[in-house]
């Protein structure tokens, strides 16, 4: 059985997470397969929450089966598609269901994804989200009332080194954990000196801290993310150096990169530990971790 997640955090050991990503429907052997791949590999597999505002299998589901096939799960929950009741009963039943580990995220914008005429709710954001569920483990829920039983969660949150506008971003991961997170996930991190001028801020805090490796697949997926995706800046010598990659080689160079920036970071004991998106690519995962060593 999985060592549990809080453990972990604060046992002294670098930390490594992934993600699986639900599937567009009920056929659930790809993700089985990539879970029975990671379980053993690292030590909590982040579930998405309908990821880019794409509709998919509940979150809460897939962490169930997690929990079922042997691994350690961390629910991812948005606020974009519930309401405070909604996303309170989801909190509930995650831990019922033996789920104690919950990412809060504010979530993508509905543009994004493949119901462009869905309404967003957005009735909390990540920060109000982790001040409900820390509220629930008093035994109050957000309006007052009070539970039949409490749920007990490891909550973590998102952060963003490469923000643009590092100040705004300081007072949002300040709020997150005044409001509770014990750890954080940080947003794909491709220049490992902003990161280590993050953690000289964040490490005044009493959190953990796991730095995100994007897997690139392509050189035109580093310029996409550098014009695309704010708070992620992907260096031009990496660009070049996917760009020089031989043909049919540029997800290797991806690989090779992601080891390389993680085995830095380990050595450097730069921060926490990592967190890795493959991004429907699971199953490279464990030559990553292998590479790194």
């Amino acid at each position: 059985m999985a060592r549990a997640f809080k453990e972990i955090l604060s046992s002294g050991e670098f930390v490594v997470t992934s993600e699986i990503g639900p599937p567009k429907g009920t056929n659930i052997e790809k993700m089985v397969h990539h879970i029975e791949l990671l379980k053993d590999k690292v030590h909590g597999m982040n579930v998405t929450d309908n990821q880019s505002s794409v509709m998919r299998l509940s979150s809460v589901a897939v962490c169930h089966l997690i929990k079922d096939n042997g691994g350690e799960p961390i629910l991812q929950m948005t606020c974009r598609d519930r309401n405070r009741m909604a996303l309170q009963s989801d909190l509930l039943s995650a831990h019922v269901l033996g789920v104690h580990n919950v990412l809060c995220l504010t979530g993508d914008h509905i543009y994004l994804g493949d119901h462009k005429g869905s309404k967003q709710v957005f009735d909390l954001d990540s920060v109000q989200l982790i001040v409900a569920a820390r509220g629930l483990e008093q035994g109050r829920d957000l309006g007052g009332n009070e539970l039949d039983g409490s749920p007990s969660f490891c909550i973590g949150a998102t952060a963003t080194p490469e923000a643009d506008r590092m100040d705004s971003q300081l007072l949002k991961f300040r709020k997150k954990v005044k409001a509770g997170a014990e750890f954080f996930q940080t947003q794909a991190v491709y220049d490992l000196d902003m990161l280590k001028k993050f953690m000289e801020y964040a490490k005044q805090f009493e959190v953990k801290i796991l730095a995100g490796i994007l897997v690139l697949v392509s050189a035109g997926m580093a310029k996409y993310l550098n014009a695309n995706v704010a708070g992620v800046t992907v260096p031009q010598e990496l660009i070049d150096e996917m760009a020089g990659a031989e043909k049919g080689k540029a997800l290797q160079k991806g690989i090779e990169i992601a080891a390389r920036q993680i085995k830095q970071i380990k050595k450097e004991k730069i921060c926490h530990g990592v967190h890795i998106m493959a991004i429907g690519k699971e199953e490279i995962v464990p030559e990553i971790l292998e590479m790194a060593e």
